[in-house]
């Protein structure tokens, strides 16, 4: 027990060990400057009597601290916090590096992995914060696979390459509350969503192919399949799905290697529009895949935000000609890495045959942790909490952003607002960067980009009032026209505008 009242107790058996856990508290002093620089921590003996832990526990926190950079070892004197003006400038440079708006995919994906103070939950994420996730979830569900690993030892073995069978069988009854009829053999865990459609991808397309996405879509799934050497031939997005007569004359003015034989698709909870597809409009997607040969991958990442009785394409096709695609880095935590997909059987079985040949086997530990979040309800209870809590920051967002002038340019659902801001996002993406916030315009969304009006904006980190205050004074500054140069010396031509105003009619 530690002797002091005001000290942390350690706790044995959690998932972090005790010198882990007093590293971790020091760390969090040091940061603080509760622990200023040049502060000589305790000794060996007095932080062991401290804390009640033992000698050996203090020297292995003590070093995980110097190894970390934290503190500093003095010959015959002990250990000291280190002068955090060098760390912290070494800190902070790295990111002030990576903080321009994101006007590519890759840059978008960065921008997530940016910390940035009191503004850490941008407007333009496309994840959860992490206060919204259930950490002690994640703990529990954990310690228990790590106990019946203790009996299984199953983690000293390659992990079977279809995924862990406890998982799979768990999400069988997933897919069936979604009304898709499917039994373990059909689903394959990956290391996330990302990696089941890249998996999917690579069975079904070659490169030269042409594959139909949405528009606007997804920027890391249009730059995955560029990386292929596939075509993305942009199918547009409607109010209530895919436009249906595009998509008719797309397939029936291509033919050979150019006629697509994928539809990429993201049904429900469309990112970044928000909406999702009607039960007509999917019947009619269906009709047409079928008279053109058409397999549809549909992605359903946001499948914990939304109702179970939406209409999907693949519960109306029952893995036909559809390939169905989900994970959980949006509802419980984008690091575990876990997602899955479910096809026919002759699909998984050339699935399973090429992921032996990339990754062998599955990461056992965190899908026996994911199965037992599954089978005990705590995950279905974690979403219920979190779709609660997001149609509250829906709510306050619609009413801070209308108050301040914008509008949306469809119904706010989901995780995601599609803004019309009325000015070239690209421009007050640049604007409010200076700012200080991180904004995704509406052209990382196209496969072909071009200015657009609209922007995407995360409910659940969009609450702040600062954040439309200050979008709306970059908007009227964009939208005012430029003052003239030489305003007294009319012998001075007019300057002509370059390339024209912005396309504001293009999503």
């Amino acid at each position: 027990m530690p002797t002091h009242p005001n000290l942390p107790r350690f706790a044995r058996g959690a998932l972090a060990s005790l010198p882990e856990q007093l590293a971790l508290w020091l760390a969090a002093q040091i940061h603080s400057r509760a622990l200023p620089a040049g502060t000589r921590l305790p000794s060996v003996r007095e932080a062991a009597r401290q804390h009640g832990l033992s000698p050996s526990t203090i020297v292995a926190a003590y070093d995980q601290l110097q190894a970390q950079g934290l503190v500093e070892a003095r010959a015959q004197r002990g250990f000291f916090v280190r002068d955090s003006g060098a760390r912290g400038a070494a800190a902070q440079a790295a990111p002030s590096q990576r903080r321009a708006p994101p006007l590519d995919a890759a840059a978008m994906v960065r921008s997530m992995f940016e910390h940035r103070g009191d503004k850490a939950a941008s407007p333009g994420i496309g994840t959860l914060p992490a206060d919204w996730l259930d950490l002690p979830l994640l703990h529990r569900a954990m310690r228990r696979a790590i106990a019946d690993d203790a009996s299984e030892a199953s983690s000293l073995r390659y992990g079977d390459p279809a995924g862990d069978l406890r998982l799979r069988s768990a999400l069988t009854h997933r897919l069936a509350d979604l009304g898709i009829a499917g039994n373990a053999g059909q689903i394959v865990t990956t290391a996330g969503a990302t990696a089941a459609l890249d998996l999917v991808a690579q069975l079904l397309l070659a490169p030269g192919d042409s594959v139909l996405v949405d528009e606007p879509g997804w920027p890391v799934e249009f730059a995955r399949l560029a990386l292929m050497g596939v075509k993305c031939v942009p199918v547009p997005r409607v109010h209530d799905g895919p436009d249906r007569e595009a998509m008719r004359h797309l397939l029936g003015s291509r033919c050979g290697p150019d006629k697509p034989r994928v539809y990429v698709t993201v049904s429900v909870l469309h990112n970044p529009t928000g909406n999702s597809i009607t039960l007509a409009a999917a019947h009619e997607v269906l009709k047409i895949a079928e008279a053109h040969d058409l397999t549809i991958v549909e992605d359903d990442s946001y499948a914990w935000l939304a109702s179970a009785q939406a209409p999907r394409l693949c519960a109306l096709d029952q893995l036909q000609r559809t390939v169905y695609v989900c994970g959980f880095a949006k509802i419980l935590t984008p690091a575990w890495r876990v997602g899955f997909l479910a096809a026919s059987p002759a699909l998984v079985e050339r699935a399973i045959d090429r992921k032996l040949l990339t990754t062998l086997g599955a990461p056992g530990l965190t899908e026996r942790a994911l199965a037992i979040a599954l089978e005990q309800g705590a995950l279905r209870r974690h979403a219920d909490r979190i779709t609660q809590r997001l149609a509250a920051a829906r709510t306050r967002t619609v009413r801070l952003a209308q108050e301040a002038g914008f509008r949306f340019a469809t119904p706010p659902q989901g995780l995601f607002g599609w803004v019309d801001t009325g000015v070239d996002t690209e421009r007050l993406a640049a604007h409010m960067h200076s700012d200080g916030w991180l904004l995704t315009p509406g052209s990382l969304f196209q496969v072909t980009p071009q200015r657009s009006t609209l922007m995407r904006v995360n409910f659940a980190v969009a609450q702040d009032a600062r954040l439309w205050r200050s979008l709306r004074e970059a908007r009227d500054n964009i939208g005012k026209p430029p003052r003239p140069v030489a305003a007294n010396n009319p012998s001075l031509p007019t300057p002509t505008p370059v390339g024209g105003p912005p396309n504001r009619n293009r999503a």
